[in-house]
């Protein structure tokens, strides 16, 4: 079994930006002066590694100085992105081959969902059903594909779009498969995200599909989030790329979730 890794490893930052990232979550906040002196070089040159840390979400600007971003904050749509590609990639794959022509799909938030909406892009006519504007842009125009939006408030950060009409827009349908992500998966099976909004819209979908799959590489296991909705033993199928190691092993040993690794089935 490939080791669980529970760091993230941040996307293109040089050997300098990530120990200031080392060093600032080593001491909790660091000064900006303190931080030229360690690497011998100008406040200016750190003022901006800083502030391309901060762009990316790995960091957060203090008066003076730098700080980690809290432990339950999400990550710009840019940084999440790129994180764990190859393995959301071997996921969206595996959920394709899941889904034949023909389907209806409630498809939801995030980036793993939106690379199954990109892996579906050769399916015929399906039908779906979204609040992600990301997933919109990634189907339309495909195989006769018809795509109903939910409404609701706009979040232009991610472009997708949260409140109680997204949620009724996924209650007036009943959809083959609902395919949706997570913030993260605590030790006791909760499914965590970041807002109420996202947990309301998700848990509406599931309950109103035939089969739902939730989408997740092995870094959900343990990634804390402040909303709590729904738990893991409420899924049909989860797709993942590696077995999650201890403590979550034992939350795959029930009858629910199915689990498909990304590449094969367990």
């Amino acid at each position: 079994m490939k080791p669980f890794q529970t760091n993230i490893v941040e996307p293109r930052t040089g050997s300098r930006e990530q120990r200031i990232i080392e060093l600032v979550r080593d001491r909790g906040v660091a000064a900006i002066q303190d931080l030229a002196s360690e690497f011998d070089v100008t406040p200016q040159t750190i003022r901006r590694g800083v502030n391309r840390l901060s762009a990316l979400g790995l960091l957060r600007r203090v008066h003076g100085g730098v700080t980690v971003p809290p432990a339950n904050a999400n990550l710009p749509w840019a940084t999440r992105e790129v994180q764990h590609i190859d393995a959301k990639q071997r996921i969206a794959a595996e959920v394709a081959r899941m889904i034949p022509d023909g389907a209806s799909v409630a498809i939801g938030l995030g980036t793993t969902p939106h690379q199954v909406a990109l892996a579906l892009r050769t399916h015929r006519e399906l039908r779906v059903v979204t609040n992600s504007l990301r997933v919109v842009l990634a189907l339309a125009g495909a195989n006769e594909v018809e795509i109903t939006v939910a409404g609701g408030t706009l979040r232009p950060a991610d472009l997708d779009v949260v409140g109680e009409p997204a949620a009724r827009t996924f209650g007036a349908f009943k959809a083959d498969f609902a395919v949706f992500g997570v913030g993260g998966i605590d030790a006791d099976g909760s499914l965590l995200d970041f807002h109420v909004e996202e947990v309301v819209a998700r848990e509406t979908m599931r309950r109103h599909s035939r089969i739902s799959l939730l989408v997740a590489d092995a870094s959900k296991f343990g990634r804390a989030a402040m909303a709590r909705g729904g738990s893991l033993a409420d899924v049909d199928v989860l797709v993942t790329d590696v077995p999650p190691a201890p403590p979550y092993e034992h939350l795959l040993q029930g009858p629910k979730p199915r689990v498909h690794l990304a590449g094969g089935a367990a």
